[in-house]
């Protein structure tokens, strides 16, 4: 079972191609200690924690130390998020936080942050906004102040 597949360009255009590849990388890839492997011209790195297994693509020319950082910062952002229960159920009933701290990391393929504590804290950031329709006014208020404290801590 997938949880969270991103493709950023169109190596694998059709989701069969896709999908094959996938086996392919995980057949290679489960029984082995490794954390790094070359695979039909892609850099592929990778964690396996209890019933889940996390991947990293890129192309050969990519730096294998960037891609391991961003599977690190995914991995431990969500070990912080789950309270180091990195496991199946869990993460399913913490899609939104996943799908949260991936866009944090990664957008259209950039690499947009690497350190799991600035990941949870944004993502804890975002998970804490609701509609201003639905807020009070003290909740505006103390929104406005942390924003504004953030904007000058930059």
């Amino acid at each position: 079972m997938e949880a969270l597949i991103l493709y950023y360009d169109d190596t694998y255009p059709s989701v069969k191609e896709q999908k094959a590849f996938e086996k392919n990388i995980f057949n290679k890839t489960h029984r082995t200690d490794s954390e790094i492997a070359l695979l039909e011209g892609l850099t592929v790195v990778y964690k396996s924690s209890i019933d889940l297994y996390f991947y990293v693509i890129g192309s050969s020319y990519e730096n294998e130390l960037m891609l391991m950082a961003v599977l690190n910062c995914l991995f431990d952002s969500l070990s912080q998020m789950l309270r180091k229960n990195v496991e199946k159920r869990a993460l399913l009933e913490n899609m939104e936080g996943l799908f949260l701290a991936v866009d944090e990391i990664v957008d259209g393929g950039v690499i947009l942050e690497s350190d799991p504590q600035q990941v949870v804290h944004r993502v804890a950031l975002r998970g804490e906004d609701v509609p201003l329709t639905e807020q009070t006014v003290s909740q505006v208020l103390q929104s406005a102040k942390e924003q504004i404290k953030w904007s000058l801590l930059r």
